[in-house]
């Protein structure tokens, strides 16, 4: 790779992740320059060759540049970035992964939502895009829909007031157990269309890093520098 060369991974919806170099995208005349910056969207052609794929040319849609002008949004971003690049695989089709994280990143710019709800909610809709969610519809013991009292890490789910004898559960009320549900149920460009209270945010805070502690087992780098920015 030459000195202006720039090695680069894609999110695509046809072929999941794609890593690419851009040939001369560090040079200030570059056409590439602005497309191969983070968070750029849009339409990106390649060609493939014996090993590698090269960036041919990229049409922007979007560059977030709202991201990039705020410290703190650039490391929610970036940790976006990093949470999709961990669950997105290479030669398979990553349209809802792509779809989330877009809708994520405008969520984001926009300001209208506190970037802690955002991510919440992005971190536990990665996880239904990736088929690996928690049931919070009904109880994972018995079935039951109504009731519904507590969330279990152990059994990745919900229990019933009936079944609600462990202790590693999170008693949830009706509100967060709400939010929860339409997080997993609702439709992409309606999932950032809401707020909740300080307790609700705070309930979701303590069940998602749960969830992520006991079935992610991979330390986002990201994460760490947004935790000393953001608290």
């Amino acid at each position: 790779m030459g000195e202006y060369d720039k090695r680069i991974t894609v999110l695509t919806k046809e072929r999941g992740k794609i890593t690419a170099f851009a040939r001369g995208a560090r040079r200030p005349v570059s056409q590439l320059l602005a497309a191969t910056s983070p968070f750029s969207f849009g339409e990106f052609e390649f060609f493939e060759g014996r090993s590698t794929y090269n960036l041919a040319k990229a049409s922007v849609a979007n560059y977030f540049r709202e991201l990039s002008e705020d410290p703190v949004k650039a490391c929610y971003g970036f940790y976006f970035l990093e949470v999709a690049d961990f669950y997105a695989q290479e030669n398979s089709e990553e349209k809802e992964l792509l779809k989330l994280l877009y809708q994520t990143l405008r969520a984001l710019g926009k300001g209208t939502l506190d970037a802690r709800l955002v991510r919440r909610v992005y971190e536990l809709r990665v996880l239904l895009a990736e088929g690996e969610y928690p049931n919070f519809f009904s109880c994972q013991n018995c079935g039951e829909t109504d009731g519904l009292a507590c969330f279990s890490v152990r059994r990745h789910g919900m229990l019933c007031g009936h079944c609600t004898k462990e202790t590693d559960g999170i008693p949830l009320d009706g509100s967060t157990l709400y939010t929860l549900q339409y997080i997993f149920s609702a439709e992409l460009t309606k999932l950032y269309t809401f707020t909740v209270s300080d307790h609700v945010l705070d309930l979701m805070e303590r069940i998602t890093d749960r969830i992520y502690a006991d079935q992610v087992s991979h330390s986002f780098r990201s994460l760490e520098i947004l935790k000393t920015i953001a608290g």
